[in-house]
């Protein structure tokens, strides 16, 4: 019996341990006092603990879990007067609605001053300069990643459609090549990349290619060729590349640009902060007096470093650069929704305005969710400001983030591994990457059931429109800049004399014409695109015509980017590489070199060459 009593005893004393902890909840709804506007984004934390929370789209948050006790809060918002609200008890299953009205603070009031600092080791992190409402320094070590959390969204590669079933195929316009550089780094270091890393389009598009320049009044020309499909002998292979415009110096508008740099401390490490610095540097050194630049910086809040400067002022601007250090969490929306104000402020009409963002892209404090930032930046594209994304370091890297950004933001999407890369992307091709001659560009391609039984694009999966989306002027798609080449394959089965005439369904029936039974055309490309600053499309068409040509006859253009995307395939295992392997890539690669420049296609075969040792 005295066993029982004390074993019931026992169970009494460590029940309280084995109960839910007392805590509430705290919410309301944070607004401009002077419009009564909502203030997305908005941070509000518990003074003294871990816990916070962002307003959402609607000035809303919400902070759970908050133990019973009585608390301090602390609102902050880039360009608002910060608050300290005291007293704020919580008491236990309640919730306790907290609503605030900020005040406009003045635009120096956002300023950050930064203090020379000698040289830092891994322990003190904790002296980082930290932006003016920033959460508490990282612990020594933090921002060092020693676990992969890197982000790819999936890809389901296209499979082949039927003509008769499907004649039209419509994808928006890409030009990013953040795929190639990014799958560059690994195999650079002994490893091969993700499969969902690797997008087909964008180890193309790494490339420029040799295209007949626009004569006419559009700024982009058509490029066909037809031949054989180097990895299946069944099928054939159609190229189709656009070639945009190229600006000359005296054709370049000014430019109001906003850097806008991650000085979190996920940044802290050789191949992120300190490379991005020395990449924006050689940027710096190819401005134009008449350009403008302003840095914005954001970690546990945004904040203005440098006001819009002219691009005379060189030194000014890299010193504002070269002095910044990183550490804290990462409010990257706080820091978008900044940038954006700060280039509407310094709008140059007529002239080119556009967001630099430079980011290994997680994001972790305010707006944070790719749904909400994108949303964000879909409203501020109707300002004429464009957005360039630069992707930098590894181990968190968010590339879906970032191409979600970039893709809606009529921007561009690059991946920094290196400083010749910076090089590529902010010297070399600096026009194409600053400059937009055509937004919203889409492709759509008609094929000849006659001539081609089935197609399949490859590549542009999330590049993909519905086909009553071409010639919808409100639907986004893709931006060219001044001298890119886009290129797109499509692998395609040719018919035959077996291939029927019709195709019936239940209650339709699709039905060849006559002409087409009669016509040479294989297919019709169709583009649709808009002026950087215009609303309504305008839309071009060319046709090809003719037998497919030997492989060996084809140009440089045709063979090397057949081999690129070969080796896009192998690296995927993709079910329709074929016969296609690291050698049958290599041998068309090496025919095909071309005229190259900065050796980007010598790079291209030494690439292959690693990949071949690591797939033993």
């Amino acid at each position: 019996m005295k066993k029982i009593f004390f074993a019931f005893l026992g169970l009494l004393l460590i029940t309280p341990l084995l109960l839910p902890a007392q805590t509430g909840t705290i919410n309301g709804t944070i607004t401009d006092k002077q419009t009564g506007d909502p203030l997305p984004g908005t941070n509000v934390f518990v003074t003294g603990t871990k816990l916070g929370a962002a307003t959402d789209m609607n000035g809303f948050y919400e902070i759970k879990n908050v133990p019973e006790g009585t608390y301090t809060l602390k609102i902050s918002m880039i360009g608002y007067e910060e608050i300290l609200k005291k007293n704020v008890n919580v008491k236990a299953n309640t919730i306790t609605t907290m609503n605030f009205k900020l005040e406009p603070s003045k635009l120096e009031g956002e300023m950050i001053t930064i203090v020379e600092e000698k040289p830092k080791t891994q322990m003190d992190m904790s002296s980082s300069m930290m932006v003016k409402g920033a959460l508490a320094p990282p612990a020594p070590g933090e921002g060092y990643i020693d676990f992969n959390t890197e982000e790819y969204s999936k890809i389901n590669e296209s499979g082949f459609l039927e003509v008769l079933q499907h004649p039209l195929s419509t994808f928006a316009a890409d030009v990013d090549a953040a795929s190639y550089s990014n799958a560059r780094r690994f195999i650079m270091r002994d490893q091969l990349p993700y499969k969902d890393a690797v997008r087909s389009e964008e180890f193309i598009n790494y490339f420029n290619y040799d295209y007949k320049i626009p004569e006419d009044e559009h700024p982009l020309s058509i490029n066909m060729e037809y031949s054989e499909c180097p990895w299946n002998e069944k099928c054939q292979l159609i190229h189709i590349g656009l070639q945009g415009k190229k600006l000359s110096k005296a054709d370049q508008k000014p430019s109001n640009l906003v850097f806008l740099i991650d000085v979190s401390g996920s940044m802290n490490d050789p191949k992120k902060l300190p490379l991005l610095q020395k990449s924006f540097n050689l940027m710096v050194d190819q401005l134009k007096a008449e350009d403008h630049v302003a840095l914005v910086v954001y970690a546990g809040n945004a904040g203005l470093v440098l006001p819009s400067t002219p691009g005379s002022e060189k030194e000014v601007i890299k010193d504002a650069i070269n002095r910044l250090s990183a550490g804290g969490s990462t409010a990257g929306g706080a820091g978008i929704q900044l940038a954006y104000k700060i280039a509407k402020q310094n709008l140059i009409p007529g002239g080119n305005n556009r967001v630099i963002l430079a980011t290994d892209g997680d994001f972790n404090i305010g707006i944070s969710s790719t749904a909400e930032l994108t949303r964000f930046i879909e409203e501020k594209r109707d300002d004429g400001i464009f957005l360039t994304v630069l992707g930098f370091g590894m181990g968190n890297y968010k590339d879906y983030r970032l191409q979600e950004l970039a893709d809606r933001g009529n921007g561009n999407h690059a991946y920094i591994d290196n400083i010749l890369e910076a090089k590529k992307v902010l010297v070399n091709d600096l026009t194409a990457t600053l400059f937009t001659i055509a937004k919203d560009v889409k492709i759509q391609v008609e094929f000849n059931p006659v001539k081609i039984k089935s197609y399949r694009l490859i590549g542009y999966e999330n590049r993909e429109l519905q086909d009553e989306d071409f010639v919808d002027d409100t639907k986004d798609a893709g931006e060219i800049g001044a001298g890119h080449t886009v290129t797109a394959l499509y692998e395609v089965v040719p018919a035959d004399d077996q291939n029927t005439k019709t195709y019936d369904l239940k209650y339709t029936e699709r039905t060849i014409k006559k002409d087409a039974e009669k016509s040479d055309e294989i297919l019709t490309v169709r583009i649709r695109y808009k002026e950087p600053d215009g609303k309504t499309s305008t839309e071009f068409s060319s046709v090809l015509k003719g037998k497919p040509a030997k492989l060996a006859a084809t140009s440089d253009n045709f063979r090397f980017s057949a081999a690129v995307a070969e080796f896009a395939m192998v690296l995927r295992d993709s079910e329709f590489k074929g016969t296609a392997d690291i050698n049958s890539v290599k041998k068309l690669a090496a025919s095909s070199l071309g005229q190259d420049p900065f050796g980007y296609r010598k790079e291209f075969m030494d690439l292959t060459e690693r990949a071949a040792l690591l797939m033993k």
